[in-house]
């Protein structure tokens, strides 16, 4: 009887570092030592009870166990040893997949070097133009590492905090939040709880801040240029700061944030965690969203939220028993930044480089404010439901430019059928998949029109006499 799940070489790795042998800790498991040693080969099933069992025996949590979170080690080592650096000499992706699985700690120290050196390089590039174009040398920006700290931060939690999520409804009930003055009881409650007053402000009053808290004055200052649900997010952000400071800062505690300046924005995406949870309950979203089939125009309008914080807001449905369709999000600007990025299933986003062409976010550019739907499948066959569209960030006046952004929300398709917007779709047998992929570094498809770099693990043979699909595709393929 295979176990196909390679949770053996997982539970052989913990047993070894904990220094214990199969007999030890079969005695441990009341099992016997023959039929432990067919688990970590895996040749028998490693049945939940078991898995509760060696968990609480080792004092493990059990999110060490979540394959999620092996799939996504994996390839975040598939893209670090796809860097040029390597020249094609990185190892076969089984041997990756052996080391996230048997052994994570090293895998994420792996991926802690090659970020030092992405890092490091860098640094190094914007140092040479410092150099070349002016004599003063101000320090490198490193935030770009924090923020990739904070998401690996984000991904380890399956973005759920279920301590602020209990705060988040202790608030909406206390603060009297279901009426329709929900700006009003925002200001109440931060006022009467924590004597602090909220005042709209001008721009130049405020130094061109979208919020500032003065806690001399206990004063907070909101920019005329917010609109009524940015002003309600920005009152509830600052209710989290003032009510969950000891939750939040053991929360950022965690291994994955490693500087201060990496806990601070931890700080801040709890606090912005926090709103989301207060202006959107979780039972209520949750129902609200299963009501309308994930509608995100009807959400919006009825919680009172803008289009990405309904997006973000979706990825955060974890609970356990009462867990809502697990999406991923990412959004990207016109340049193709990936600017935040999540995902609750198997769909992965790169850390370094361009998210593949192929994908919704980026056509969602060519129309918009137009929501488009796409079906797309990566190389490994997993095939996914996506909706996208743009949002623009226009807070200033005529002076001030426009940013646009697409943000991209899905699920794999086995949850499509949930939602609304997969009316029409033959879902069993679907037409018109687009063959996308992560990132062309890793890609394998090299048939593909789009691809803008080489794959990093098959060699580039140009022919001067022929051309392919494009400069890195070849004709034969």
């Amino acid at each position: 009887m295979q176990n196909t799940t390679g949770m053996g070489r997982r539970i052989r790795a913990l047993r070894q570092k904990h220094g214990l042998t199969q007999a030890a800790l079969a005695q441990r498991l009341r099992i016997s030592p023959s039929y432990l040693n067919l688990v970590e080969h895996d040749r028998r099933p490693l049945t939940a009870a078991l898995l509760i069992h060696f968990a609480r025996e080792l004092d493990l949590d059990l999110r060490t166990f979540d394959q999620t979170q092996d799939a996504h080690l994996t390839a975040e080592l598939v893209e670090a040893f796809g860097d040029p650096l390597f020249e094609g000499a990185g190892p076969p992706e089984d041997e990756i997949r052996g080391l996230a699985t048997e052994n994570p700690d090293l895998a994420r120290a792996v991926l802690r070097l090659h970020h030092a050196y992405e890092n490091m390089r860098t640094s190094a590039q914007t140092l040479a133009a410092q150099v070349l174009d002016r004599e003063d040398l101000p320090g490198i920006e490193r935030t770009v590492l924090w923020s990739e700290q904070v998401t690996d931060f984000l991904q380890r939690h399956t973005n759920h905090f279920p301590q602020l999520e209990a705060e988040a409804e202790r608030v909406w009930r206390d603060g009297q939040l279901e009426g329709e003055d929900l700006a009003g009881a925002l200001t109440s409650y931060l006022e009467t709880r924590h004597k602090v007053a909220v005042v709209v402000a001008k721009v130049g009053a405020i130094g061109g801040a979208m919020r500032r808290y003065d806690p001399q004055s206990r004063t907070l200052y909101l920019s005329e240029v917010l609109r009524r649900g940015s002003r309600n997010f920005q009152i509830a952000y600052q209710i989290g700061r003032l009510e969950c400071p000891e939750i939040m800062d053991e929360l950022v505690r965690d291994s994955t944030l490693t500087s201060d300046d990496a806990r601070v924005l931890g700080r801040v995406t709890l606090a912005n965690y926090f709103a989301a949870a207060v202006l959107m309950p979780y039972t209520e979203f949750l129902s609200g969203a299963r009501d309308v089939r994930y509608d995100l125009d009807l959400l919006q309008h009825r919680f009172r939220v803008n289009f990405e914080q309904v997006c973000h807001r979706l990825c955060t449905l974890q609970r356990p028993g009462a867990a809502g369709v697990p999406f991923y999000m990412v959004r990207v600007d016109l340049a193709g930044n990936i600017s935040k990025k999540f995902s609750a299933n198997s769909a992965r986003f790169p850390r370094f480089g361009g998210l593949c062409p192929l994908r919704n976010v980026h056509a969602a550019f060519m129309q918009p404010n137009v929501l488009r739907v796409q079906l797309s499948r990566l190389p490994d066959g997993a095939t996914f439901f996506s909706m996208a569209r743009t949002i623009r960030r226009h807070r200033g006046g005529y002076h001030t430019p426009e940013i646009l952004y697409a943000i991209e929300l899905g699920c794999e398709l086995e949850h499509a059928r949930e939602l609304v917007y997969s009316d029409g779709f033959d879902l069993e047998h679907p037409a018109g998949v687009i063959p996308a992929g992560v990132t062309c570094r890793v890609c394998e498809r090299l048939d593909c029109r789009a691809r803008a770099f080489p794959a990093a693990q098959i060699p580039l043979t140009v022919d001067e006499n022929v051309r392919g699909a494009s400069f890195y595709t070849p004709a034969d393929s």
